[in-house]
This record gives C-alpha cells, structure tokens and sequence, in this order.
C-alpha cells in the first residue's frame, strides 16, 4: 500500500486521510465487521482521538455506540434486573425516574462524568432538600446502572464508585444508625399510649405488637386474624402489604399490593408473649364494639387486623406521622409533671424493631434464635447489628462508670473550711 502524506509532507498511519477541506478523518473497522470514522480540525487532534478508539478495543470497551444514553442503560438495567423483590425494584424504578431521569439520563453514556454525579447529589440534598436516606436510594440504583454499563463494556469504570461517602463527608453528615428506644423510653412510649384517657390509646395495639415482636411493618400491617392462633400462642408471618405513593404532577398513583416475605426466611412463626396477645385481643374488641369490619381486598388477601375507622389498611407514612404526634404530646406531659422527665426520641416504626433487637441481645437471647425471630436470611445481618449494639451497650456502661466515679470522687473530698 502507497504511504500516505497530508499537506505538510507528514506521513499518516494506516486508516488516516486528509480531506479535501483539510480536515482530517480516521477510519476502521470493528470485530462485528461495521465500518467506523472520527474527525477532527488538526492531526494532533485526530491522534488523540486514535489512542481513545485504541484503548477502548484494547479494553474491549464497545465501539460505535456514542450516541448511547444513561437512559438507554437504565432500560437494559430494567431488562437484565433479576432477584429484586418487586416492591424493591419498583420503588428502585421510581427513584431514578423521579430523581436522575430529569437531570442527567439523557447524557450520553461515555460523556457522562463525576462531576455530574456529583452535581446531582448536591442539587437533591440542597436545593430540593431530599433527605440523605432518599438519596442514598437513588445512588444505589444509579451504581447499579452504571455497573451494567461496565459489565456490558460501554464503559471503562463505575464513574460513581465512593460519590456518596464523599458527599457525607463534604456536607459533614455523619452515618447515622437506627438508634433503639432505652428501656425507659419504651416503657414510657408503651405506658403512655395503654392509658385509656389518652386519645392516642387507640395506636396502642399496633405499636405494642411492633415493639414485642420486631416484625418489619409491611409484615405488621399485612397481618390477618387468621395469621394469629390464639391458642398456640403464635404468630404466622408469611406475606408483606406493600404501600407504593409514587405521586407525580398531580396524578394519584397510590395503592396496595401483597407480595412474598422479603426473603425465605421471612416466612416463620413469632411466639406471641403476653403484651402482644393482649394488644390483639384489645383491638379485637375494640373493632367489634365500633362495628370496624376490614373492607379491604388486596391481591386476594383480606380481613387484615390493623386497619383505620373507615375499614381500610393502615401504612408505613400513617403509622409515622401518628408516632410524631405522639411523641410531641407525650412529652409535653412529661415536661409539665417531672422537673427531670424522661423525654421520647425522634423516632420511626423501624426503630421500633431496634428496639426489640435491643431488648433481645440485652436478655442474652440465643443469636440463632434473634436471626429466626427476626427474619434474617443472612447470620452476618444479626452479627452486624449484635456488634453495634454492644459496642453501645458497652458505651453506657462506660459512661455509668465515669459517672458513678465521679460522684464518689465529690464524695471523698473533704469540705473546705469556713
């Protein structure tokens, strides 16, 4: 083949040409057999863009595919998900397209940068004040897009990898853990909503059974009558009642659906103790006495226990929104009666099966027992959380100690004169 020279005499690589315009073009062809060209003003620019085209076939990075959006790999995502319990994978859904979708989705996938995710992040934590929870959520679907695009070779690496810890860090936000109700804290949160004068007393049947039995509230609200044998003393957990709210522009898309318990290991029994056969009994009564009868059908499922005056399913948001009105009046109370009262945290239902947790691993309860109780699949989960809550426990005992050493230092010390 005749070398080739551009009008500088400079000799051009094989696949090089100038144009008649001066311009200069790269051709080749790839594994699949399609024909491919890159542009460029100047061969030093030209050149550049070789040595990308080069390494990405090097690398096996996919060729021809520049006009690929975030989209694009969102749909193959959506395609190629599997193993995701369906409420996992629509709420997954719905965080993307509410969140990523508007912003970056339609940026090619090979421009897309860091600094995009990043500027995503900061605008859903600053400006619409998401919380960081939320958007950790959209990170880990976003992570997982993004991986799909480097496992199906669009592109070199998982451009995301560390942006949300770098962002806790930026924003000083420290990792936060579900904190447990102390014993105290849930005595008063119990005691206070048994108080028939209370008008909260209604609540007290299903926070009593979430915080006795460390069921995850989906599995709470899903439960049906004939999920409890009274006479055996035991509870059956063999479903979850999903609450999707995926309200947007106005339209209503808010509904119920029953699915599988998260895991196979989901699906067990819970011994009823005493507090919750008497809750379940309380609200029992209290429906029949109100005439409350269940009219809702879910996915076949009906006659669900814990429903509202109109017959309906309660929810996670209800549920939530009654314990910060309970929380606030109970501690009003508290700081009208007590000089030094004992005062309810900030908390949510999840807390709730912390708590339970808490009281569990504090009785010395078998750890086998704790993973079958609370539905883990993996040991490692129940030895995760047994570690944090030691490492707390272990805290306060410390601190009991300075405190009691201090005391007796006060004690010891002799009255000065005068």
């Amino acid at each position: 083949m005749a070398k080739r020279y551009d009008d500088k005499h400079r000799l051009l690589k094989t696949g090089e040409r100038q144009r008649s315009s001066g311009t200069y073009e790269y051709r080749w062809t790839s594994r699949n057999g399609k024909s491919h060209s890159i542009s460029a003003e100047t061969l030093e620019e030209l050149r550049r863009k070789e040595e990308e085209v080069l390494k990405d076939k090097s690398d096996g990075i996919l060729v021809g595919a520049e006009n690929v959006k975030l989209d694009d790999i969102y749909g193959l995502w959506c395609h190629l998900k599997r193993g995701l319990a369906d409420n996992t994978f629509q709420n997954y859904k719905y965080l993307y397209e509410m969140f990523v979708q508007p912003k970056i989705g339609q940026i090619r996938i090979k421009q897309l940068k860091r600094s995009d995710v990043k500027s995503l992040y900061n605008y859903l934590l600053e400006e619409r004040g998401l919380k960081v929870n939320t958007i950790d959520g959209v990170h880990t679907v976003l992570h997982q897009v993004l991986t799909v695009a480097v496992e199906e070779n669009y592109i070199r690496i998982n451009i995301s990898d560390n942006i949300l810890k770098e962002l806790k860090q930026s924003h000083n936000i420290e990792a936060s853990h579900r904190k447990a109700l102390t014993v105290a804290e849930q005595e008063l949160f119990i005691g206070y909503l048994k108080r028939e004068n209370v008008k909260y007393h209604h609540w007290y049947p299903v926070f009593e059974v979430m915080v006795e039995t460390g069921m995850r509230v989906g599995e709470v609200t899903g439960l049906r009558w004939e999920d409890v044998d009274f006479n055996a003393d035991l509870i059956s957990v063999n479903h979850t009642l999903v609450y999707y709210d995926h309200r947007t522009d106005g339209k209503n898309s808010c509904y119920f659906n029953v699915h599988p318990t998260k895991t196979k290991a989901g699906t067990r029994k819970i011994p009823m103790l005493p507090g919750v056969k008497e809750a379940l009994l309380m609200e029992k009564a209290y429906q029949e006495f109100n005439q409350i009868k269940c009219r809702m059908t879910v996915d076949g499922f009906t006659d669900f226990i814990f429903i509202n005056r109109f017959g309906d399913c309660q929810h996670q948001g209800t549920l939530n929104k009654a314990l910060r009105r309970i929380i606030r009046d109970c501690n009003d109370e508290q700081l009208a009666k007590f000089k030094n009262p004992v005062l309810l945290p900030r908390f949510s239902c999840h807390s709730l099966r912390h708590t339970f947790t808490t009281r569990l691993f504090e009785n010395d309860v078998n750890i086998k027992v704790i993973q079958e109780i609370l539905g883990h699949a993996d040991f490692d989960t129940t030895m995760n959380i047994y570690t944090h809550i030691t490492q707390d426990m272990k805290k306060s005992e410390f601190d009991n100690l300075a405190e009691k050493l201090q005391k007796r230092k006060e004690l010891s010390q002799p009255e000065a004169d005068g």
